[in-house]
């Protein structure tokens, strides 16, 4: 799939801080250097999302779109 964003980042997912419909998910990247992101919890549940997964961030303006693989 193609993507209209140059910025990609491989990257760990560290943590997952959920709340009532959103949720925090905390990167690390492959330099050692932290990212964020916030998506709905069914997002994340749609994904598999858990910690310790490896996902490809792609990052346009302020949002970051995980991207599991």
């Amino acid at each position: 799939m193609n993507y209209g964003t140059r910025n990609h980042f491989e990257a760990t997912v560290t943590n997952i801080k959920v709340g009532t419909v959103m949720c925090q998910v905390d990167y690390e990247l492959a330099n050692g250097q932290k990212m964020s992101s916030v998506i709905t919890i069914d997002s994340a549940d749609e994904m598999g999302l858990h910690v310790g997964d490896k996902v490809e961030l792609i990052v346009k303006a302020i949002n970051v779109i995980p991207i599991k693989k």
